[in-house]
């Protein structure tokens, strides 16, 4: 072997071949180091299991592949990864071959046809959507048909949004027939359902596939600002800013004043009028009602076809199998409120009641917000971390799982890396009492969303800071192994 490596570089000079050397190592390098574009896309339904159970599906977000695992009594086996499109964050099966992405990115929804043990799959059509499409659920008759949320916008979009004209809807749901998505390119939608909000996220569907729940995003929670232009100078006169308006005696600079809509009028913390100033006012449609059986589907006529209070910012959605209420996972903004926290360090801080981590119940009976953390006193801040009353709090909830027999509701707490476990009858009538007892700890970060496989007494839960998946005992409540994507 010696031999034939000498006669191999025999006659090349020693300093090409340093060269030749160097510019190898440094392509190699160049190709290891290649510039990488994060865009960090909220996950919303980054798991799904096959109808048989045997099959594990999750969206890598990052590299843009769907995964595939077996489901094995010791563990998950991973058996194949598919290329999607850009940045996906949805995934649902609708049989235990066929697996539909949704791309938030690319605009797109990628079918996925996978073998029949699973072990590779290609993207057999993809389906052209509107702008920064979320989420996705199968509904309508036989769950046949696919509805996807999306941006009332976009370049696949086959109408004028009207970005100057008020009154449409900035929210759309597309709608596909699975076993009919036309020749084009793109697919056809059977339908587009436009509705009163802004950029719509999650779905949710009742099992029986009859009724479909599409929740903005962004929604709103009856705020708004009077421009400092319209406010009093310096805030000192009558119809000012509320107090405190100095600073150590030094008044402060003028700003707007924060007011918040009752039905009829706009109101300041001071429950002063502001109605002459604001000029304009918006529905506070958080949550939609489709019925999916109509052909074309279509929001429900009058108020039953919206819900309204739900939250500001709404994150996921679950349907109680059982009595049919509406989970949402929400935060409230108190953005109305002007206040200056308790000093630390001989300054003012802004420790205080901001933001509410929530989940709201709809029902027929109406909208009941739950504050997760109602134990939390806001009277008194703040004990050195860590501390009793962090440790029960659980921030920013996701995604949601509920058992199959109604009872029990899991929430993810991406901001706590953690799972909440509420008895569904408590949540509903707000008797829960927030406890470390009732919570599922997991080495990774960030837990956006959760499949329940009852059966085998097990949960996975995709953690977006490690990109990777926790599986966890349900019956002992206990994160029982950890596997990177």
């Amino acid at each position: 072997m010696k031999a034939k490596r000498r006669v191999l570089f025999q006659g090349i000079p020693r300093g090409v071949l340093v060269a030749v050397f160097l510019a190898w190592m440094l392509g190699d390098s160049e190709a290891s180091a290649a510039p990488y574009t994060l865009f960090e896309s909220g996950q919303v339904r980054p798991l799904a299991l096959s109808p048989n159970g045997r099959l594990l599906f999750a969206v890598n977000t990052p590299d843009s592949r769907l995964e595939v695992f077996q489901i094995k009594h010791q563990g998950l086996t991973h058996l194949t990864s598919v290329p999607v499109g850009l940045e996906p964050v949805a995934v649902a099966a609708r049989s235990n071959e066929e697996v539909w992405v949704v791309n938030h990115l690319s605009d797109s929804v990628s079918v996925v046809r996978l073998a029949a043990d699973g072990c590779s799959g290609t993207v057999v059509r993809t389906l052209l959507v509107g702008d920064e499409p979320r989420d996705i659920v199968f509904a309508g008759p036989g769950k046949s048909r696919a509805f996807i949320t999306a941006a009332h916008r976009g370049q696949n979009a086959p109408f004028d949004p009207q970005f100057t004209t008020p009154g449409i809807g900035r929210a759309d749901v597309w709608v596909f027939e699975a076993n009919n998505l036309g020749s084009s390119l793109g697919g056809t939608p059977l339908t587009i359902v436009s509705l009163f909000s802004d950029t719509p996220r999650a779905l949710a569907v009742t099992p029986d596939g009859a009724r479909v729940y599409a929740a903005a995003f962004h929604s709103g929670n009856r705020s708004s600002v009077v421009h400092e232009f319209l406010v009093p100078n310096g805030g000192q006169a009558a119809g000012g800013v509320p107090g405190p308006n100095t600073v150590n005696g030094v008044p402060g600079t003028e700003v707007s004043v924060l007011v918040r809509f009752d039905g009829q009028n706009w109101f300041d913390v001071l429950n002063r009028p502001w109605t002459d100033k604001v000029r304009f006012t918006l529905p506070d449609k958080d949550v939609f009602v489709l019925d999916a059986l109509a052909n074309p589907p279509r929001q429900l006529n009058g108020s039953s076809g919206f819900f309204t209070g739900v939250g500001t910012i709404l994150f996921n959605m679950a349907v109680n199998p059982v009595n049919g209420k509406v989970y949402v996972s929400n935060t409230e903004a108190r953005n109305d409120l002007r206040f200056e926290g308790a000093p630390t360090s001989n300054r003012p801080s802004l420790q205080g009641h901001l933001h509410e981590s929530r989940i709201t119940v709809l029902s027929p009976a109406g909208v009941a917000p739950r504050h997760l953390n109602k134990h939390i006193n806001y009277g008194v801040c703040c004990a050195p971390l860590p501390n009793a009353e962090n440790e029960k709090s659980l921030a920013q909830p996701l995604g949601m799982a509920v058992t199959s027999n109604g009872a029990t509701l899991y929430v993810a707490a991406f901001g706590s890396s953690k799972i909440g476990v509420f008895p569904t009858a408590a949540i509903e009538a707000n008797t829960f009492v927030p406890s470390t007892a009732n919570q599922i700890l997991l080495s990774g970060g960030g837990p956006t969303g959760m499949v329940l496989d009852e059966a085998a007494q097990r949960m996975y839960v995709l953690t977006r800071f490690d990109n990777s998946l926790s599986i966890v005992n349900t019956a002992t409540q206990q994160e029982i192994a950890h596997l990177p994507m």
